[in-house]
């Protein structure tokens, strides 16, 4: 074994094979004599092919995609490494019945995507928007400021729907606010959220109670519209929702219905169901809803800490070890697995 070979993603590289992103950094890969680093064919949201990764060790990806199709009988690749934390373009038992761990980047976004909702919680309650669009509107706007008066915090109620490494994070940046924190996740007890001040309750209850809730879970068949009509009617009218997850986990045409009816306050979206979205959406006209194109969190910590993510876990496996962050942990007691990281091992320790 000459050489630890790694596939980038072609949408993290531009043509002369320089970062998109400048605060990305794989030269702790490309400086080591021996890793061999080559940019990924430019198929976009495609599946990869045997042919395009079979003789790699690793790849770390943005939106193509990982099924059983892409192993070949003769593949090497033993590392599947997401750009980010969502992994609904993989298909995480196809990883483990070829042998490939999946890793993910839950440091690089924790706190960034955890300040994301901050900011959208304060934007919308604060009314922000309509506050910046009545000051420009000189002087009938700045006559109808009493208006648009925003909503104290205090004692108000955050649901959040899924406590996971992000909702926990969220948990803890809003300590100070004074606001009562309720969630549901079938994933987690009370114990582990107890240092939070959490309530764990029903998911029905979370949407009853929420003045402002906050949607945190993967997308799965199980929480694909997990934000439905039902729900949704269960909200205040004076409430906001908050996705920052994926988008198909909530019902967009739900959520427009209830947003043109004021069935609920506002919403805060950094995704969509359809990514970009048909530009005759309605949601793009309303003005009780902020909007970002699935970049809210992006700063430059958030993108260093995803790509130091991604290259520690390709030296980690480089050496013979797993990464920090596996999702399907399974893969590790496999036994062609476990012989692949001893031959890294041997031949890179």
């Amino acid at each position: 074994m000459d050489k630890f070979r790694v596939g980038i993603s072609a949408a993290l590289r531009n043509d002369d094979a320089s970062v998109v992103i400048a605060e990305l950094d794989f030269s702790p890969l490309e400086n080591d004599d021996r890793v061999a680093v080559e940019t990924l064919p430019p198929i976009g949201s495609e599946t990869l092919t045997p042919e395009m990764v079979d003789h790699l060790d690793a790849v770390v990806l943005m939106l193509e995609r990982v099924d059983d199709s892409t192993f070949g009988p003769d593949s090497k690749l033993t590392l599947v490494a997401r750009y980010g934390v969502g992994y609904d373009t993989i298909d995480v038992p196809a990883c483990t019945r070829n042998d490939a761990v999946l890793a993910i980047a839950p440091d690089g976004v924790r706190r960034p995507v955890a300040t994301t909702v901050v900011a959208w919680l304060l934007a919308l309650t604060m009314r922000v928007h309509e506050k910046d669009r009545i000051a420009r509107d000189i002087p009938h706007g700045w006559q109808t400021k009493t208006d648009y008066n925003g909503i104290g915090l205090v004692g108000r109620t955050l649901g959040l729907v899924g406590v996971g490494n992000i909702g926990a994070e969220v948990a803890r940046l809003m300590q100070p606010f004074g606001m009562k924190i309720i969630a549901h996740d079938p994933f987690v007890s009370q114990s582990e959220v107890a240092e939070l001040d959490i309530e764990l309750t029903d998911l029905d209850s979370v949407f009853r109670e929420a003045d402002v809730l906050s949607v945190h879970c993967p997308l799965s068949d199980e929480t694909r519209g997990l934000v439905n009509a039902r729900r949704l009617g269960l909200m205040k009218s004076t409430a906001y929702l908050i996705n920052t997850s994926r988008g198909p986990v909530v019902d967009e045409a739900a959520l427009i219905d209830a947003l043109q009816r004021g069935a609920i306050a506002g919403a805060g979206l950094d995704v969509f169901e359809q990514e970009p979205p048909d530009p005759n959406n309605p949601l793009l006209s309303m003005t009780n809803v902020l909007l970002a194109p699935h970049a809210l969190c992006f700063t430059d910590q958030c993108m260093r800490g995803l790509g130091d993510a991604d290259v520690q876990a390709c030296l980690a496996v480089m050496k013979g070890d797993s990464p920090s962050a596996v999702v399907n942990k399974d893969v590790l007691d496999r036994e062609r697995y476990r012989q692949r990281l001893a031959e890294y091992r041997d031949a890179f320790a």
